[in-house]
């Protein structure tokens, strides 16, 4: 039995992932933060009046909206034709950059100075709805792109 390059790869380090499990991994990643951040919003919005509860989430679902259309689509195609475009099974982490892990630092540590602010919870709800909503909507891309990859597969193998 012979072994190509990159079998000799895979059976040394059996971590490497498809770029279909990355493009999931993405996505279900992305919908995790998402979720997480919305948990957030909508307990500190509890403690507000039914008027404001309704002005603060409104406000927060159009600017992920905007936050969807304009910022995170733009990432999610970029890091979906990256992933796409690697030739071999990568390591777990590599459904984002490196760059993209220093923003992410970034963001957790502005989320945490914001958090422990004189800023009102429900303020900073609306920028937490924004986000969250914004990477669940966006996260859709690239459960999609993961369908389509695994439809196109799914014949090739069958024949």
């Amino acid at each position: 039995m012979e072994f190509t390059r990159d079998d000799k790869k895979d059976k040394k380090n059996p971590k490497r992932m498809s770029n279909n499990f990355l493009l999931f991994l993405a996505g279900i990643v992305w919908i995790f933060v998402g979720i997480i951040l919305l948990f957030l919003a909508f307990s500190w919005l509890s403690t507000a009046s039914n008027l404001n509860i309704y002005l603060f989430a409104s406000a927060g679902v159009i600017l992920a909206l905007l936050t969807h259309h304009f910022g995170f689509l733009k990432i999610t195609d970029k890091n979906s034709k990256r992933i796409l475009l690697m030739n071999e099974k990568r390591g777990l982490f590599a459904f984002i950059t490196w760059k993209s892990y220093l923003i992410i630092a970034v963001m957790i540590t502005l989320g945490i100075v914001l958090r422990h602010s004189a800023i009102p919870k429900q303020y900073l709800a609306i920028l937490y709805i924004g986000i969250g909503l914004g990477l669940i909507l966006s996260s859709v891309r690239y459960i999609r792109i993961f369908i389509r990859e695994i439809r196109r597969e799914k014949p090739a193998s069958q024949a």
